[in-house]
């Protein structure tokens, strides 16, 4: 079982009335349910003194393939294409001007 932690601020926090809130010294009590609960599809805000602070997600499956199919497919789609002569450097140098 693999959970993401992820800091966010008050101002992103896109709080809704739905979302599961919780405090830091409940969420520490109780972290195995909390994780429990977010294994199986949940998202929990912890907040501290009523302000968001952390949110726990479940991880997205297939991250890692996802990611090494998308290489797989770029690298093939560069086999075909070329830059006309190009060099890349130069294009950078161009694109900062």
């Amino acid at each position: 079982m693999y959970v993401e932690i992820a800091l966010i601020s008050s101002k992103t926090a896109g709080m809704g009335k739905n979302e599961n809130q919780i405090g830091t010294f409940e969420a520490k009590t109780r972290l195995t349910r909390l994780l429990d609960r977010v294994a199986a599809g949940e998202q929990v805000t912890i907040t501290r003194h009523g302000t968001p602070i952390a949110r726990l997600v479940p991880v997205r499956a297939g991250g890692t393939r996802q990611l090494r199919d998308t290489i797989a497919k770029l690298k093939k789609f560069s086999k075909g294409h070329t830059l006309g002569g190009l060099k890349v450097k130069d294009m950078v140098s161009e694109g900062r001007r």
